[in-house]
C-alpha cells in the first residue's frame, strides 16, 4: 500500500451527517447553549428567550409612543412616519336642487346659529389619501367591484352540470351493442387488443407542426400569447377574499352626502264624482304601514271640485295660490313591503248633525232618480249653501277607502301593455253606479289579493296603472283614530266580516300610479320650493310628499328643513255636562306667557 502524501494526511474524513449531528447536539436546548446565551445576554443586557417559545410581534404604535423619534433617525425614517404628500383636501361645490335655497338669511342671527346654518351651504371638503391603497385596511375586492368584474364573463358549463339526454344515451347504448362482439372472436382474446376495436376506433387529430424544429424561445412566446388570449385582466381578483381569523378594520372611502330618497311613486288625481253633487268635497292621500302601525307620509290634499262648487266657499277661502292647486304627488318609500296602503280620506264642510246623517243622502239618492227627487236635491243644495256661508272654513270627516299598493304594482307589472286600467271595488264596468253598489264585496276581495315575498316590492319598474275607485266607506263617528284604521286595513288583507258591516258610499275616483321620473318638471319640495327645471311658474305643480320612515334611516341631514306637523288625535267630551258644539283648536308658537308673545309662524 502506497504511503499517503503530506497534504492528504491533514484532510478530515468526517462525513457531513456526523457534523450535523454534532452541531444539533450542542445547540438543541443543551445546558451549554443556555450558558452561552446567558453570557451573551449579560453582555448585551437583553432578556433570555428560549428558542421554543413564540415571540409576540412588536406593537408599533406603543413603541413609537414610548420611544420618541430622534431628529435624525436615518434613512428608514419615512417608513415609520406619514408621507408629507399623503393627504390632499379638495373642495367640491355643493349642489342645490331648488331654484332658491331653503336656508334663511343670516341677518339678525346668533353666531352659533349662523355657523350651524352655514353647514348646509358651504362646499364639501373632500380628504383624498394618496397612499390609502397601500395600507392593510384597504380591501379592493368589494362586493360591487366583484359584480362589476363578473360582467361579460362566459358561463362555465361542465359535464356534471349537463343533464343527460335520454335519446343520446339510448343511441350510445345501441351503438355499443352493435360494435360489441364476443371476446373469443378476437385472435388474442383481449378486449384492449381487439382488432375489431382497433378497426372501428376513430383516429386522433393530427398535431400540426409537431415535428418542426422550433426554437425554445418561440415556443415560450407562443405559449405566453395563448395564455393571455381571452384572459380576464383581474383573474385572481374574481375569487372572494378568505375569511380572516382576526378581522381588520376596513376604512372605506365614503361617498359625498346627498339628500335621501326612497323608491319614488307618482300619483296623479284625475277626477272625483258622486251620484249627487250638492256641496264641495275635499280629498287627501297618505301612506300607512299596517305591520309597523305607522303613518309613513304626510297628507297630500287635493281639490277636484267644479268651479260651481268652489264658488260656494269664495267668501271664506282667499284666492288660491298656485302651490295649493297640485293634483299630483310624489311619494317616497324607503322600506316598501306588502303592508303599505294608500289611504284616501274625504272631508266636507262642517255642518250640524252626526256624520251618519250627513252621509245619508249620498247613500240614498241615485243619479238615475235625479229628476224624480229634484225638490229634495234642491233642498239639500240650499242647506249645503247655508253651511258653506256660515262654516266654510271648517271641515268634518266624511268617508274613506284604501288601496293595497303592492297589489296594484304587481298586477300592473305582470301585464304587457304600456298602460293598465284597474277598477277597485267593482265587479262590472257596465251599468250605472247604483247597480255596482252591491258589488262592494267583490271589490273588497280584489283588495285581499297579495303577492308573496319582498322581491315583488319594487316601485321602480312596474307599468303605469289607471285606477278607478268606485266604493268608499262611510266614516264612523266613534272610529276616527289611526288605531281603528289599522284594524280595517288589516281586515282588507284577509277574509273578514268587519268591513261588510260598514256602509258603502258610491263614488268614482280616478287616479294614475306610476314610477316617478328621475327629474320631474314643475315639482315642489315639501317646503313648497321650486325644484330646478321649472320653466313656467303658472303651470300646475307636482308636490313632493315628505316621508316618515317606518324605521330609522342612517343618513346625514344635508338639507335645511323647517317643518312641524301637528295631527290632533282625539277630543273626548263624554264626561262633560251639557252639549259641545263647533269645537275649534288653535295652535300658536309662543316665546313668552303674555298673549302678545305669539310668534308669526305660518
Amino acid at each position: 500500500m502506497a504511503e499517503r502524501r503530506a497534504f492528504a494526511q491533514k484532510i478530515s474524513r468526517t462525513v457531513a451527517a456526523e457534523v450535523r449531528k454534532q452541531i444539533s447536539g450542542q445547540y438543541s436546548g443543551s445546558p451549554q447553549l443556555l450558558k452561552n446565551l446567558n453570557i451573551v445576554g449579560n453582555i448585551s443586557h437583553h432578556t433570555t428567550v428560549p428558542l421554543t417559545e413564540a415571540v409576540d410581534p412588536v406593537d408599533l404604535e406603543d413603541y413609537l409612543i414610548t420611544h420618541p423619534l430622534a431628529v435624525d433617525s436615518g434613512p428608514l425614517r419615512d417608513l415609520i412616519e406619514f408621507p408629507p404628500d399623503d393627504i390632499e383636501v379638495v373642495y367640491s361645490p355643493r349642489d342645490c336642487r331648488t331654484l332658491v335655497s331653503a336656508v334663511p338669511e343670516e341677518s339678525e342671527m346668533d353666531p352659533h346659529v349662523r355657523d350651524c346654518i352655514r353647514s348646509y351651504t358651504e362646499d364639501w371638503a373632500i380628504v383624498i389619501r394618496k397612499y390609502h391603497k397601500l395600507g392593510t385596511g384597504f380591501n379592493p375586492n368589494t362586493l360591487d367591484k366583484q359584480k362589476e368584474r363578473q360582467k361579460g364573463l362566459p358561463k362555465q358549463v361542465f359535464e356534471s352540470d349537463e343533464a343527460p339526454d335520454g335519446n343520446s344515451y339510448q343511441d350510445d347504448q345501441d351503438d355499443l351493442k352493435r360494435r360489441s362482439m364476443s371476446i373469443d372472436d378476437t385472435p388474442r382474446g383481449s378486449w384492449a387488443c381487439s382488432i375489431f376495436d382497433l378497426k372501428n376506433s376513430l383516429p386522433d387529430a393530427l398535431l400540426p407542426n409537431l415535428l418542426d424544429r422550433t426554437p425554445n424561445e418561440e415556443i415560450d412566446r407562443q405559449n405566453d400569447d395563448q395564455r393571455k388570449s381571452n384572459r380576464h385582466k383581474e383573474l385572481f381578483a374574481l375569487h372572494p377574499s378568505p375569511d380572516e381569523e382576526e378581522p381588520i378594520e376596513r376604512l372605506s372611502v365614503p361617498d359625498i352626502p346627498k339628500e335621501h330618497f326612497g323608491q319614488r311613486l307618482l300619483v296623479k288625481c284625475l277626477s272625483l264624482k258622486f251620484e249627487i253633487e250638492i256641496e264641495p268635497i275635499f280629498a287627501s292621500l297618505a301612506l300607512y304601514d299596517v305591520k309597523e302601525k305607522k303613518k309613513i307620509s304626510e297628507n297630500f290634499y287635493f281639490d277636484l271640485n267644479s268651479e260651481q262648487m268652489k264658488g260656494l266657499l269664495r267668501p271664506h277661502v282667499p284666492p288660491a295660490a298656485i302651490t295649493t292647486l297640485a293634483r299630483s304627488a310624489i311619494f317616497s318609500i324607503t322600506y316598501p313591503s306588502q303592508d303599505v296602503f294608500l289611504v284616501i280620506k274625504l272631508e266636507k264642510v262642517l255642518q250640524q248633525g252626526d256624520i251618519g246623517e250627513c252621509a245619508e243622502p249620498y247613500m240614498i239618492f241615485k243619479e238615475a232618480d235625479a229628476t224624480k227627487n229634484k225638490e229634495k236635491l234642491e233642498k239639500l243644495k240650499s242647506q249645503a249653501d247655508q253651511f258653506c256661508q256660515r262654516l266654510g272654513k271648517y271641515r268634518m270627516p266624511f268617508a274613506w277607502t284604501a288601496i293595497h299598493l303592492m297589489n296594484i304594482v304587481s298586477s300592473a307589472g305582470s301585464l304587457e301593455r304600456d298602460s293598465t286600467e284597474v277598477e277597485i271595488s267593482t265587479g262590472e264596468r257596465k251599468g250605472s253606479w247604483s247597480e255596482r253598489r252591491n258589488s262592494s264585496i267583490v271589490g273588497r276581495r280584489s283588495l285581499e289579493r297579495t303577492t308573496s315575498g319582498d322581491d315583488a316590492c319594487n316601485l321602480t319598474s312596474f307599468r303605469p296603472a289607471t285606477l278607478t275607485v268606485t266604493n268608499f266607506f262611510k266614516q264612523e263617528g266613534d272610529r276616527l283614530s289611526d288605531e281603528d284604521l289599522y284594524k280595517f286595513l288589516a281586515d282588507m288583507r284577509r277574509p273578514s266580516s268587519v268591513l261588510r258591516r260598514l256602509r258603502p258610499i258610491t263614488a268614482q275616483l280616478k287616479i294614475d300610479i306610476s314610477p316617478a321620473p328621475e327629474n320631474p318638471h314643475y315639482c315642489l319640495t315639501p317646503e313648497l320650493l321650486q325644484v330646478k327645471l321649472y320653466p313656467d311658474s303658472r303651470v300646475r305643480p307636482t308636490r313632493e310628499i315628505l316621508e316618515f320612515p317606518a324605521r330609522d334611516v342612517y343618513v346625514p341631514n344635508t338639507t335645511y328643513r323647517n317643518l312641524l306637523y301637528i295631527y290632533p288625535q282625539s277630543l273626548n267630551f263624554a264626561n262633560r255636562q251639557g252639549s259641545a258644539r263647533n269645537i275649534t283648536v288653535k295652535v300658536q308658537f309662543m316665546y313668552g306667557e303674555d298673549p302678545s308673545n305669539a310668534m308669526p309662524v305660518s
